[in-house]
């Protein structure tokens, strides 16, 4: 005959119950921390494509072309006179005709 133990378990269940609820809670956790990671991945590599694509379908900005030599002509001239009227100084006459030139 054998003899089963009634009411609480005995020190070998307790420990099997403790070890079924940390393993189970240690798989959960890893699931967890696994499908967070995938999807973490998926997300960065939607951005990485989607960042390609703008990249591709934006038309790269051409530089600002030089003033023409003929607008370049009228902005001395213009400089030119307001040196003569007297409202600029040889000083300043001479940064603005800088900047012209080198624009």
């Amino acid at each position: 005959m054998i003899r089963r133990r009634i009411g609480r378990p005995g020190l070998l269940g307790a420990m099997a119950r403790t070890a079924v609820v940390a393993g189970t809670a240690t798989a959960v956790s890893n699931r967890v921390e696994r499908r967070a990671a995938d999807r973490d991945a998926q997300q960065q590599m939607v951005a990485e494509a989607q960042q390609q694509q703008y990249a591709a379908q934006a038309p790269a900005q051409p530089a600002p072309a030089p003033p023409a030599a003929d607008d370049r002509i009228e902005q001395l001239s213009k400089l030119a006179e307001l040196k003569a009227q007297g409202i600029l100084t040889d000083a300043e006459f001479a940064a603005e005709k800088a900047r012209i030139l080198a624009g």
